[in-house]
């Protein structure tokens, strides 16, 4: 399409909302791999004592952290203001503790080759992500952002030494939309601890649950250890498989109602995978397909969606006249969740 000056100059205020997005997720992102604990109890207590609620507290720590001090200039003020400080959230550990699975499945130290079961523990106020990407209607991006009060302990699957499935909030929170929408025959791919599995099963209205799981370590420890403690085990049955060829091949020979795709450890890796199952949905026209932290990767895909469009509507220097035909608002329509889940299935990323 070709726009207008007068949209072309609101495509490029949408540009600078996609350049502050980036900032601040990088920011995040950073402060998550290098230094999720650089945030104290001490300093948290030495400013709520001040008179800040703990949010405050946090908040103003963080953008200490980053640099984001009030004389700083426009932009970074925006960032604290706008993105940082609503990404915080203070986190009620017992809603994660009292959590049926939680109650139910009791884990100890377990070894399975390369893989490991057990339990471990985040210092109070260890960052952490904590749900999915949040989308505000002006196009701001925020991912939120969770801390809790007191050391929180939780199961965890590793693969070598690095955590790969957990029950941490990010891994309960994100499931919930696809377990209140699971219905009939389930098929979920990726097993990890088997908590989809495990509520869905609980669920009147789900006959059976299908897990597609390429791993046989993992399905020998999920079985050992994990399946035993399952009070609905018989609706659930483990396929080992890859998640793709099984979507592409043996799965188009059965039908299921519903299907929740959890393959990846997040959006970076995700984005691809997501991808090639959306190709496989056409495969499967009966079946509701939902995907685990699909905000995170519409949000990585949107952003690269946005700069090919930014790269052809800047490239072309005749906003005016007859030649302008496009709309602003055409042009978000294809950055919307919807024209993107579309998208994806065509989309190569490239290195």
């Amino acid at each position: 399409m070709t726009l207008t000056i007068k949209d072309f100059e609101k495509c490029k205020r949408l540009r600078k909302t996609f350049d502050m997005n980036y900032r601040v997720s990088h920011m995040i992102a950073k402060y998550l791999n290098d230094a999720p604990e650089a945030i104290s109890a001490d300093a948290v207590l030495a400013l709520t004592d001040a008179g800040f609620r703990t949010d405050e507290a946090v908040g103003a720590l963080l953008t200490a952290l980053f640099g984001l001090e009030e004389d700083k200039n426009h932009d970074d003020r925006c960032l604290a203001r706008d993105y940082l400080l609503p990404s915080v959230r203070i986190l009620d550990a017992s809603k994660y503790e009292n959590n049926l699975y939680r109650k139910t499945v009791k884990i100890d130290f377990e070894k399975q080759g390369n893989w490991t079961c057990k339990m471990e523990t985040y210092p109070a106020f260890r960052g952490m992500i904590c749900d999915d990407m949040k989308r505000e209607t002006d196009g701001r991006e925020i991912p939120p952002l969770g801390f809790f009060t007191k050391p929180f302990s939780f199961p965890a699957v590793l693969e070598d030494g690095n955590e790969w499935m957990t029950l941490s909030p990010v891994d309960t929170d994100t499931c919930d939309f696809a377990i209140e929408a699971a219905h009939g025959n389930v098929i979920t791919f990726g097993l990890g601890l088997g908590y989809y599995a495990f509520m869905v099963a609980q669920k009147p209205n789900v006959k059976s649950v299908t897990v597609v799981e390429k791993s046989p370590d993992v399905i020998r420890l999920f079985k050992r250890v994990l399946l035993p403690q399952f009070p609905s085990k018989e609706k659930i049955r483990v396929i080992e498989a890859d998640a793709f060829a099984y979507a592409e091949g043996p799965m188009k020979e059965e039908s299921f109602d519903y299907a929740f795709v959890d393959t990846w450890r997040d959006a970076s890796d995700g984005l691809p995978m997501y991808g090639r199952m959306k190709k496989c949905e056409c495969y499967h026209p009966k079946t509701e397909f939902s995907y685990w932290i699909e905000g995170f990767i519409l949000s990585r895909l949107r952003a690269f969606r946005f700069e090919e469009l930014w790269a052809y509507e800047n490239a072309d220097k005749t906003h005016t006249g007859e030649k302008a035909t496009g709309k602003f608002e055409d042009f978000e329509n294809l950055l919307t969740q919807e024209s993107l889940r579309t998208f994806a299935a065509s989309f190569e990323e490239k290195s």
